[in-house]
């Protein structure tokens, strides 16, 4: 396979978020930490080293000897964030869960302070000084520069300071203490979102999980009232400075897709199987450019290699087109058998150029 440099996978990624005629699907597929300490790592190795489409810098990716997740990834840890939000993590590099909630009872609204996000993004400390060096760096390297909030900033992250229980009441009850907690935290992503704008990245990412299995975790109607407007003026500057807005969430989020996308979303990264090739081909394709979240819980986990490269298959012809809109993503996950994973890493790099002329 001819090499393909750096400035050229951005200007193909540009091209096929654009519908401007990318050469090829843009594929990506990301290994869990978690799958270090499950598979044989020479295994993991190999699957790298002998895909260059998926991996063009091994070393990159590559872990380095003795390699440990990150402290707040680590197996049996816990740790409070920047909102004081507590959390408990069970397995090495899975990210763990809130268990306790700051604001649980409202009582202690009064004196709750929000991070700044001068010094952390909400669940760590960021150097902005140091950011702005490796941005430059990146874009000096001719790469793709992707900027974006922590996963879960808004409808998240109010869910983990209240309580998933709580914030559904507040919601039904129209509660008045919820406006100013919302208000609380967008303009802690605000402050955010402004910063790294400066910085004029390529892409600025809102991704959030707001889909279940059947359906979403909250109603339509309170997403418009509650979580649609912040999304929206978070995604203003970043529009107003030219940035394509990227945005994620797993689950089955159809009857919020509309909505989503209405602040002027450029890129809508989905999962395929739980909202359906054929709703997302009605109703996604050549509006928004699709980032398909390949599927992890059924053809992939269990299904054989030739499935695989048949889902594959359908998912590029049904979702792309040579005009574009089209780019793929997968998360590998421990319990995925490695046939299946080198299987579906070749149907990605074969795939990829299913659209060239």
């Amino acid at each position: 396979m001819t090499k393909i440099s750096e400035s050229e996978r951005r200007q193909n990624y540009l091209r096929a978020v654009r519908f401007e005629k990318p050469d090829f699907i843009p594929m990506a597929f990301h290994i869990n930490g978690a799958c270090w300490n499950n598979y044989p790592v020479d295994a993991l190795k190999e699957l790298i080293l002998s895909h260059p489409l998926l991996y063009p810098d091994p070393s990159v990716w590559l872990p380095p000897e003795g390699f440990t997740p990150s402290p707040k990834q680590s197996g049996n840890i816990t740790y409070t964030d920047d909102w004081g939000c507590f959390w408990e993590t069970s397995e090495a590099g899975i990210v763990g869960v809130v268990t306790k909630h700051p604001l649980e009872n409202w009582d202690s609204l009064q004196g709750y302070i929000a991070p700044d996000p001068e010094t952390c993004m909400g669940i760590g400390p960021i150097d902005w000084e140091q950011t702005a060096k490796s941005f430059e760096q990146t874009k000096a390297n001719g790469s793709l520069c992707a900027a974006g909030l922590r996963h879960g900033h808004t409808f998240l992250q109010l869910v983990d300071i209240r309580g998933y229980q709580n914030l559904m009441y507040d919601m039904a009850d129209e509660d008045p203490r919820l406006d100013v907690l919302i208000e609380m935290v967008e303009q802690f992503n605000l402050g955010l979102v402004k910063r790294y704008v400066r910085l004029a990245p390529d892409t600025m990412g809102y991704a959030e999980d707001l889909g279940m299995q059947n359906g979403p975790m909250l109603s339509p109607a309170h997403f418009r009232k509650y979580i649609k407007p912040s999304y929206q003026r978070l995604m203003k500057p970043a529009k107003e400075a030219g940035c394509l807005v990227h945005m994620h969430s797993d689950g089955d989020i159809r009857s919020l897709y509309a909505d989503i996308v209405d602040g002027g979303v450029d890129v809508m990264n989905l999962q395929d199987l739980v909202n359906g090739i054929d709703w997302i081909k009605q109703n996604v394709k050549g509006k928004v450019c699709i980032e398909l979240d390949i599927d992890r819980q059924k053809t992939t986990r269990f299904g054989t290699p030739a499935q695989i490269d048949e889902m594959i298959r359908e998912e590029v012809s049904e979702l792309g087109s040579p005009q574009g809109g089209l780019m793929m993503v997968y998360g590998l996950y421990h319990g995925v058998p490695l046939e299946n994973a080198n299987a579906l890493m070749d149907a990605m790099e074969r795939y990829a150029f299913f659209w060239r002329s």
